[in-house]
């Protein structure tokens, strides 16, 4: 697939058969995402992988607003920096994020962001329990990282709309 296409076809995926992804299907998408750039090539991105369904519904109620989409998923990564290393551990993080749901793309599959880092588990309270602290309760996430977000993955159960055209030219800045 050529870079074009792939861009073209990535889309937010919420909804997802009941297949499996196989797991040599999950070892070349953490190859690719590991092919990440960092800063300094620190590369303090780790990946927690979920595929446990009970578990990834578990995951689901880390939030009350945006995440209850991924007790229907298959297959959870939660993307994880590593603290100590580098203070550039959330942009190495989504860095590596990105290049997984592009790796999703080729492979076929659907994925969708779940934001983390700093995020509580209810909206109405915003100082209370973190999305993060509800899943150290349950995932075994190192003392020495992060999650910034978790990536859905698995086979999308629809057809997305085309994206709606939008004026691209306005949010870009020319110099004369």
């Amino acid at each position: 697939m050529e870079f074009k296409e792939l861009i073209a076809k990535r889309r937010s995926i919420r909804k997802f058969t009941d297949r499996a992804v196989p797991r040599e299907v999950v070892e070349r998408l953490l190859a690719e995402a590991l092919t990440a750039p960092s800063a300094r090539n620190t590369r303090t991105t780790r990946f927690l992988v979920v595929d446990d369904p009970a578990l990834v519904a578990r995951m689901a109620d880390m939030r009350d607003y945006g995440s209850g989409f991924l007790k229907n998923a298959p297959l959870a990564i939660v993307v994880l920096g590593e603290t100590s290393t580098s203070d550039l551990w959330r942009e190495n993080a989504a860095i590596s994020a990105t290049v997984l749901q592009l790796a999703c793309v080729d492979e076929g599959l659907g994925s969708c962001w779940v934001h983390i880092h700093g995020r509580p588990r209810r909206k109405e309270d915003p100082a209370g329990e973190k999305a993060a602290d509800y899943l150290r309760g349950f995932l075994p996430i190192p003392a020495d990282c992060e999650p910034l977000c978790a990536i859905a993955v698995g086979y999308s159960d629809f057809t997305p709309a085309p994206l709606p055209p939008h004026d691209d030219e306005a949010r870009i800045i020319r110099l004369p």
